[in-house]
C-alpha cells in the first residue's frame, strides 16, 4: 500500500481499516488528497470492502461529504461494502439531516462494523 497523508489503513482479512488523520476535514486541497487516498484503496490496492473509522474527527464539511458519497459509488461499483462508524453526535447530525445515514451503513464503534463484515 502506498503512504498515505490524510489517513492510516490497517489491514483486516480482505478489509481496509481506514483512520483519519485530521480533527477537521474541511480544507479543500486536503478533502481533494483525501479522497484520492481513499479511492486507491479500491482502483490501486484492489479492496472491496473498506471501514472508515471516524474517531478522532471532530468537524467535516459537506466537500468531504461528497467524497464519502463518491467513495459509496466506487466500493459498490467493485462489489463491495462501505461502512462508517465512531462518528461523533454532531456529524451522526448532519448525517441524519441531509438522509446519508440512508445512504451508508452506520455502526456506533469499530467493533460492531467489523462483526457486521463477518470478522
Amino acid at each position: 500500500m502506498s503512504d498515505r497523508k490524510r489517513m492510516v489503513v490497517t489491514k483486516v482479512g480482505d478489509l481496509a481499516v481506514v483512520r483519519f488523520s485530521d480533527r477537521k476535514i474541511v480544507d479543500s486541497a486536503n478533502i481533494e488528497e483525501m479522497g484520492e487516498e481513499m479511492f486507491s484503496l479500491v482502483d490501486k490496492d484492489n479492496f472491496k470492502d473498506v471501514l472508515l473509522n471516524f474517531e478522532g474527527v471532530e468537524f467535516m464539511s459537506s466537500a468531504a461529504l461528497n467524497k464519502l458519497i463518491l467513495m459509496d459509488k466506487r466500493v459498490k461499483g467493485a462489489q463491495g461494502k462501505l461502512r462508517l462508524c465512531t462518528l461523533r453526535a454532531e456529524i451522526m447530525e448532519v448525517f441524519t439531516i441531509t438522509r446519508l445515514n440512508r445512504v451508508f451503513d452506520i455502526k456506533k464503534t469499530e467493533a460492531e462494523a467489523l462483526k457486521a463484515f463477518g470478522l
